[in-house]
């Protein structure tokens, strides 16, 4: 009975998590505008954003690990049969999956451009943003958020319907799911090309450790680009001109 609830309970925490937001973002702003009341309107935002997504985060990570410690079962339950990757295996396939992952999102990109779609994605660039204002987001974007989207993806919904239906329509409804609730629909395909290489990486090795190494790998890498743009613009003009 425990196994069978523990996804529900998990799943519940998490659409409150994601709508939380709204309920303490007031309190959240009240506390900063308190403690730092010389930041501008744009400083005032971006903080506010950034401890809002931290505290919402971080009480539903914690939420999530004291069900999944509950039910020693829940990440072994995602299969119907198959041997699980050792760990050795099950990290090796995680740092590969990063780089089948950049793959996918270039070929993402590629359709995207050829059908028009405008590039660059609008919420890692506010995001982004915050994080330069307010670091204190970026453990919700790298290790958080990989972590919650990985239990709620692969193992609750792709695992679900891998039992109950087949292995292709697992992977495609958890991938445009997962596309879906980035909430950026014009870049669809690339969120969806990157929840099929994730859902491919879980069955796989039947372990979860690969599908969150992979995605903290991808957010981590991400951010490091989006947050040393000026750097790297920099570097390539001074490479440039090093050229005979």
């Amino acid at each position: 009975m425990k196994s069978q609830k523990t996804p529900l309970f998990i799943l519940i925490t998490y659409i409150i998590m994601y709508f939380s937001p709204f309920l303490v973002v007031r309190p959240i702003a009240s506390i900063i505008k308190s403690v730092n009341p010389d930041l501008n309107e744009k400083e005032f935002i971006a903080m506010t954003q950034g401890w809002t997504t931290f505290s919402t985060f971080l009480v539903g990570l914690l939420i999530v690990v004291f069900f999944i410690l509950r039910d020693k079962n829940f990440l072994k339950n995602g299969f119907k049969g198959g041997e699980r990757a050792s760990t050795p295996v099950a990290i090796g396939w995680g740092i590969l999956g990063f780089f089948i992952v950049l793959a996918a999102q270039m070929l993402g990109g590629i359709i995207e451009t050829s059908l028009g779609i405008k590039a660059g994605s609008e919420n890692t660039e506010i995001l982004s943003t915050v994080a330069s204002v307010s670091p204190i987001i970026i453990f919700s974007i790298v290790f958080f958020g990989p972590f919650l989207e990985e239990v709620v993806f692969r193992r609750i919904i792709f695992g679900s319907l891998n039992q109950t239906t087949n292995f292709w329509i697992a992977t495609l409804v958890s991938a445009v799911v997962f596309g879906l609730i980035h909430n950026e629909f014009s870049h669809l395909i690339l969120y969806t090309s990157t929840g099929l290489v994730f859902a491919f990486l879980y069955n796989k090795t039947k372990r979860l450790l690969t599908t969150v190494i992979s995605h903290i790998m991808l957010n981590g890498f991400v951010m490091l680009i989006q947050l040393n743009q000026d750097k790297i613009m920099e570097f390539i003009k001074q490479a440039e001109k090093l050229q005979p």
